[in-house]
Parts: structure tokens; C-alpha cells; sequence
């Protein structure tokens, strides 16, 4: 089995490049600068591709994979900008149909938890979606594309909503990134909001691990979590960082307001765990 990896040299893509060399298949990573994957040697094929520029050929530049896991997305951290949808969408969707009209036949994507707007408590994959920022309404739009172009040209879809995440190489705006390069400095103070908010965190290896689930299964399943399952206070989280890293650090909660764009407590039903354990 050959599996293509689209974001491969970002914060979850490495994960999974790391998660894929544990099986028996080929692994290509995409991305638009080799070098930052160097780390990998040979253990896979690195194709330097920038995704915007579509082209009928890629997907025999990709060596015709199995199963596309699409990680990529521009415009991050910035959910409230216009781009995702101005830009990003049309671009991200011309890229997917060109590869599924060429002959691609199993597609995973990364999703998010922002596609259910301001629902609070657990949240199921059934639930209808309702987003309310830029970027929740971005990747919606794109997976409503994708579910009609299959009407059209057959091929696997698994969509994979991403919650909270946190581990090495996040980038330097994440909550966890913020906290460690505060210890570091020396600061003897974190700022926070109130802390109070119940969120579902998962540890970016366990992420990776539950794509490369989807990948290699290579299921027709639509829309599903991939979360921790268990709600959790982001001053509960915060804490547990602290005293398992050892860290010296007061946390001042409070001097943040909540974000607007987020329900003050939300986390997902659904375990993809139990989906591989009641297999059709």
C-alpha cells in the first residue's frame, strides 16, 4: 500500500510520518520545502509540491498512492480570516477533485472540532454542523464539496475532526508552546483566562496514530472524531503540564478574556477507538 501525506513537515504531518513508518506500506510525504523533512533520511519519498498550483499531473507525481491523508491548510492561526474561504477552500477543493478524478481512490482529511460552532457539551460526528468562524466554515464547505463530488466520481472519504492537541513541535502560538517557552525564559508568571473552560485534549502522537487508523482501513465512514472522548479544564490541563514536567511557574488565571468563538464547554463523543472495535 502506497499512502501520500499532504502538510507532511507540519506539527501533526510529522507526527504522522512517524506513525506511518511503523507499517509495512510506502510512505510519500508532500510538501514545499524537502528540507525541512530531512530529518526522515530515506526512510520515505519526499515530492515537493505547492498544492495552490493544481496540475493534471500530480497525481502520477505522487506515484499514484492508495490513500491520500490530507493535513494541509494555510492561514492558520488566523480563524477569523476571510482567506480560508476566499482563497483556501477553492484552492484545497481543485487540488482533491484533480487527484480523485485522476484515479485516487481512498481519501483522508483532516476535519475540525470548529465545524460545530458554538454547540456546547459532548458533541457527536451526527450532530449537524453550524460554525461560526472563517476557518470551521472553510473546512465544512470542503467536506460538503467532497461528499457531492462523490455522487459524481465514487472514491473513500474519511473525515476526521480534529479537537485540542498538544505535544513537540507545536507551533509557537499553541497554548503548551506558550507555557514551555515561558519556563525556559525564566518567567516566574503565565498569564491565562479564567481556565475554566472544559475542552478535549489529545496528545498529537495519539492524533497521528488515529489517521493513519482511517488510512489504513481505508473506510468509507464520513465525518468522525478524533479526540480524547474525557472533557477536561484548561486549568486542570494547565497544571497537570507543570507538575508532570516539573516545571517552576505561577499561573495567573483571569488576565485573558474567554475567546468569542468557542463554546465555554465542548468535547467529542465519539472515540475512534470504538469505531475499530465495531467494524461493519
Amino acid at each position: 500500500m502506497k499512502i501520500a501525506v499532504t502538510g507532511a513537515s507540519g506539527f501533526v504531518g510529522r507526527h504522522v510520518l512517524t506513525a506511518l513508518l511503523q507499517h509495512d506500506v510506502e510512505v510519500v510525504a508532500i510538501t514545499r520545502s524537502a528540507s525541512r523533512l530531512a530529518s526522515f533520511g530515506e526512510a520515505l519519498q519526499v515530492v515537493e509540491m505547492d498544492i495552490s498550483r493544481t496540475s493534471e499531473q500530480n497525481f502520477t507525481r505522487l506515484g499514484r498512492p492508495d490513500v491520500l491523508i490530507h493535513l494541509a491548510w494555510d492561514g492558520l492561526p488566523n480563524y477569523k480570516s476571510l482567506y480560508h474561504f476566499e482563497i483556501e477552500l477553492p484552492s484545497q477543493y481543485v487540488f482533491l477533485k484533480s487527484l480523485v478524478e485522476a484515479g485516487l481512490p481512498s481519501l483522508v482529511v483532516a476535519g475540525t472540532c470548529a465545524e460545530y460552532g458554538m454547540q456546547s457539551g459532548p458533541l457527536s460526528a451526527k450532530l449537524p454542523t453550524c460554525p461560526c468562524n472563517q476557518y470551521g466554515y472553510a473546512k465544512d464547505a470542503l467536506r460538503k464539496q467532497l461528499e457531492f463530488l462523490k455522487s459524481v466520481k465514487p472514491f473513500k472519504l474519511a473525515w476526521g475532526r480534529l479537537f485540542y492537541m498538544y505535544g513537540e513541535g507545536q507551533p509557537a502560538t499553541s497554548l503548551y508552546s506558550q507555557l514551555k517557552a515561558a519556563v525556559i525564559r525564566g518567567d516566574k508568571v503565565f498569564n491565562l483566562s479564567g481556565g475554566e473552560q472544559l475542552r478535549d485534549y489529545l496528545h498529537v502522537s495519539d492524533v497521528a496514530q488515529e489517521l493513519v487508523k482511517l488510512a489504513l482501513e481505508q473506510r468509507d465512514i464520513g465525518a468522525i472524531n478524533i479526540c480524547s472522548g474525557k472533557p477536561i479544564s484548561v486549568r486542570k490541563l494547565v497544571e497537570h503540564w507543570i507538575s508532570v514536567n516539573g516545571w517552576k511557574v505561577e499561573l495567573n488565571f483571569g488576565f485573558y478574556p474567554y475567546p468569542d468563538y468557542e463554546p465555554m464547554a465542548f468535547w467529542g463523543e465519539q472515540d475512534l477507538r470504538d469505531l475499530f472495535c465495531n467494524k461493519d
